[in-house]
């Protein structure tokens, strides 16, 4: 059996309503390797059986993985595990009242980004899946860096000088008329380093 991944994007009402519940949360914890409803239940000092139920509900909703099963007397014991590393739920879990670009108009709003950010999650954990499916990886690139602005001046026009080497590029490298060609999406974005006293820096530029 294939490794369990880094990252699983749950997408489904379900699955999210069973990542949210503070004792599945607490068994996936301790999933990330293989172990059974008895082992689980020494481990936490839990019942069985409640362990048990809750173990069948990840599974349901594909959040643990049968592994194996092992003979133990009379019993079968059932070895499972969580199917990922770490989850993380996509907007498309909540339906209609998932944020969308729609909903913000606004781009330099902070329900934009947020928007924004919902749709690459949404779109990249629909491709992962089907190349997952297909033997395949998606091609992507995330670039990530630290900026510290002298003033809310710099910070407009860092934007503003994002924003036009963006488009030169876009322009430079866009082949409407590539027929083998393939349409992918850029997002670059800015906003404040959240600091441990609170989301803003001192000067909350």
């Amino acid at each position: 059996m294939a490794h369990p991944l880094a990252l699983e994007t749950v997408r489904h009402p379900e699955a999210a309503a069973a990542l949210l519940d503070p004792m599945r949360q607490r068994l996936l914890v301790h999933l990330a390797e293989p172990d059974s409803a008895a082992g689980l239940a020494r481990r936490l000092r839990l019942p069985r059986q409640k362990v048990n139920y809750h173990l069948r509900a990840l599974e349901a909703v594909g959040l643990v993985e049968l592994v194996e099963e092992r003979r133990k007397g009379n019993c079968l014991e059932r070895v499972v595990r969580a199917t990922a590393r770490s989850f993380i739920i996509s907007p498309e879990a909540i339906g209609a009242l998932g944020p969308t670009a729609e909903t913000a108009a606004d781009r330099l709003s902070s329900a934009y980004l947020i928007a924004a950010a919902g749709r690459t999650i949404r779109d990249v954990a629909a491709l992962e899946a089907r190349a997952r499916q297909q033997g395949k990886r998606i091609a992507t690139l995330t670039l990530e860096a630290g900026v510290r602005f002298a003033s809310a001046e710099a910070r407009a026009r860092f934007a503003e000088d994002l924003a036009d080497a963006v488009a030169r590029l876009a322009t430079k490298y866009n082949d409407e008329r590539a027929p083998n060609g393939r349409r992918f999406r850029l997002l670059a974005a800015i906003h404040p380093t959240p600091s441990e006293g609170g989301t803003h820096g001192k000067n909350g530029n």
